[in-house]
């Protein structure tokens, strides 16, 4: 299951986590985005080891520019509140789930 993460509850659900934390960053307006939606669907549905959370930037703002998100879709990591990994663009499954064993 994927979180949707606001700014309201980002310090819970991102920066409280006691597991990694996948961020998708992402617009309903973006094609890439929406090629990269079933793939972050498929992840969360598969691993119990990390959290799987969406940001609309449309709606945070806020927290897109706070993480430097300037091209979506845009992937982050957290571990322990901190960024650790971050990619841009359409990514493999594979890869995305190399980016979460930090």
């Amino acid at each position: 299951m994927t979180v949707h993460v606001t700014n309201d509850n980002f310090e819970s659900e991102v920066m409280e986590s006691s597991t990694p934390v996948l961020i998708d960053f992402y617009a309903n307006w973006c094609m890439p985005c929406k090629m990269l939606s079933p793939i972050i669907d498929e992840i969360a549905h598969e691993i119990s080891n990390a959290k799987v959370c969406k940001v609309n930037i449309d709606e945070e703002p806020e927290l897109a520019t706070q993480y430097g998100v300037m091209s979506i879709p845009t992937l982050a990591v957290f571990k322990d509140g901190k960024l650790v990994r971050s990619a841009v663009g359409v990514r493999p499954e594979s890869y995305i789930l190399e980016m979460l064993a930090v």
